[in-house]
């Protein structure tokens, strides 16, 4: 059976781990090695796009990172309980066009067993920003 460490039951500790380990591979831009952290039937609430199932998680990532160029990512914890774990986050992204952009938002997760994440929930805004505004260069 596929496991993806640290498992549940979380401590503070292998919270923030597997934070860690979901910014670091956000920031890869890597659809493939994103959705090896799901279920194969991970539900996802992004915005208002539902996506379920690691194919449909691979995809919506393509499009994502097609036009959201210079991709940078910040995690942060929120909170936990056993399986599950709340996240605020603000990355930042530049159009084709050339505009920056920061979003903001708070993510909720659930992960079965094993460790792959069941359910993904994410609020999220976006403010447009000037190149000289940038957080994380």
């Amino acid at each position: 059976m596929e496991q993806k460490h640290p498992l549940p039951p979380f401590t503070l500790e292998t919270a923030k781990q597997k934070i860690q380990m979901a910014e670091d591979a956000w920031n890869s831009q890597d659809p493939e090695k994103v959705s090896k952290a799901y279920t194969l039937d991970s539900e996802w609430r992004n915005r208002d796009t539902f996506v379920n199932g690691r194919e449909e998680i691979v995809l919506f990532l393509q499009k994502k990172w097609e036009k959201e160029l210079n991709y940078k990512l910040k995690k942060e914890y929120w909170a936990h309980t056993e399986n599950r774990i709340a996240v605020r986050f603000e990355y930042e992204y530049q159009i084709k066009e050339g505009n920056w952009f920061r979003a903001y938002g708070n993510e909720n997760w659930e992960f079965d067993e094993n460790g792959l994440m069941v359910k993904r929930y994410a609020s999220i805004n976006d403010l447009a920003i000037s190149e000289e505004d940038r957080k994380f260069k």
